[in-house]
Order: C-alpha cells, then structure tokens, then sequence
C-alpha cells in the first residue's frame, strides 16, 4: 500500500520537476557568457552584466534601408532570439528575401564600460561570404547614459567590412542602466542647515505644548518667550530705523521769516530825557 502511494506521488511531483529542469536549462542557455573557462571569468565583466539586469525582458528592433537593400536588426540583452536559436543575440534580418543571418552570440560575449557608457560585444556570428576573409561576424552595442529613460532609441551606427579581419557592426542604445550612481552626500552648509531648522522646529513644537498644555496660556501668548521675540522685534526694528533712516535724528531748525504775528509788545520808548529841562 505505501509502496503503491510513493510511486503516485512520483507521478504526480514528475512534471513540476521536469518543469523546474527545464526552466532552469533554458536560463542557463539565454543568459550571457563572458569569454573564458566557466568560474574564471572576469568579476568586472560579471558585476557590468549585472548592471544589464534592468533590459533582460526588452526587444529592440532598427531598420536601415537604402536604394538597393532594407535590413531589420533585431538585439535582445543577454537573451535568445525567438526563432533565431537560443543563443542568437543579435540578428540582421533581409526584408526582401526573408533571410536572417546571425550577428552576435550571447555564448561569446564580453563587455567593457567607461564613465557614462556600457559596450556589450557579441562574438561568433555567421561567417562573411566575401568580406573580412571570411572571419565570423560581430556585434558591438554601445550603451550610452540616459537618464530619462530605462531602454531608448536603438540605432546602427554602422558596418566595418572593409577590413581583412576585425570587422564589426556598430550599434548604439540609450538606457539609465549606463549611468553612474547619483552622488548624495550632503556638503557641510547643508547638515547644519538642516540642524538648525531642525532645533528650530523642535523648539516652536514643545514650546508651544508647553505653553498651552502646562502653563495653560491662550492666543499669541501660547508663542515660547512670546515677551522676549516681542522686544527683539521692537529693538530690530529701532536698530533698522537707525541705520536705514533717511536723515538724521537731531536736525537742526531751519531759518524762517518772523512775522508780525510772532513779535511781542514792544515797551513804549520814553524820550522824557530829552526835553530841556
């Protein structure tokens, strides 16, 4: 009887194993490898390809045409191409004849970067027919920063074919992914502002619960040292009178006219000591 429940339970865990098997596999086949021996690959090419995370689930597509030939590129990061083979990174696609030819394979990658820029290489494409001696295609992606947006305008910049070897196909990809961290660290002037408005809140708050709830004050009085900023602003404004008046306090009286009206009674002039005697 125990023996018949395990092998139904075996059936039954069967398929969500397969499944996690599967899933498993196909992660491990459409993510990027960094050239090189398993476990001895770069940790600078790792931490960038980490960086890519964010474009996993995106597709970019570009065309480029001219009076004779119409392409269609199609680049996906560090995934396979549907209909293209699980290692298919980047694909060039011929509108005329519906032919696809293999750019790039996420299976030789490497990847570089600079201040404000990522550049992703997908090595080992199909091979030139004529150009390049006959050396396997590559692809060069540069991703540059752009802040605005997380995946942006994927162009062509252009195809090197004219070489002997070491040709390669230039595109170029706007993503946030590419920019470097915002430097956040507070300058000096900034913490003790902050400190001060801080101390300056903290002193109005419990001040003021102190105020209404203990000393059981109303109105403006319920204001911390209500009294004190009352004269402060008294004197400021004195201080600023002085300073910013327009003349000076003691002026002198200007000279006026005296009229009739301000003149006293004059004493009557006696001239009795001029008559002979």
């Amino acid at each position: 009887m125990f023996l018949g429940r395990g092998r139904s339970l075996a059936r039954s865990c069967l398929p969500s194993v397969l499944l996690v098997l599967a899933t498993a596999a196909m992660a491990g086949a459409n993510g990027c490898d960094p050239v090189g021996k398993k476990g001895s690959e770069s940790s600078r090419e790792l931490a960038l390809l980490k960086r890519l995370d964010p474009l996993l689930n995106h597709s970019f597509t570009t065309i480029v045409e001219n009076a004779t030939e119409k392409y269609k590129y199609v680049f996906q990061v560090c995934r396979g191409i549907a209909d293209s083979g699980n290692t298919s990174g980047l694909v060039q696609i011929d509108e005329k004849n519906r032919k696809t030819t293999v750019v790039g394979r996420i299976t030789e990658t490497h990847v570089t970067s600079g201040t404000e820029w990522i550049m992703l290489t997908y090595k080992g494409g199909d091979k030139y027919g004529s150009h390049c001696g006959n050396e396997k295609r590559k692809a060069m992606v540069m991703i540059t920063c752009n802040r605005k947006t997380l995946a942006g305008d994927f162009t062509m910049v252009g195809e090197e074919r004219e070489k002997e070897e070491e040709c390669f196909y230039l595109f170029e990809l706007e993503s946030s992914v590419a920019c470097p961290p915002v430097d956040s660290h507070l300058s000096v002037g900034s913490i003790l502002l902050i400190t001060f408005v801080s101390l300056v809140g903290v002193y109005l708050i419990g001040g003021f619960l102190y105020q209404r709830l203990v000393v059981g004050a109303k109105g403006m009085e319920q204001f911390p040292h209500f009294a004190f900023w009352q004269d402060m602003g008294n004197l400021v404004a004195d201080g600023c009178d002085f300073v910013c008046r327009s003349k000076p306090r003691n002026v002198p009286n200007a000279y006026r006219g005296v009229g009739d009206d301000q003149l006293g009674e004059e004493p009557e002039e006696r001239d009795d000591h001029l008559l002979p005697m």
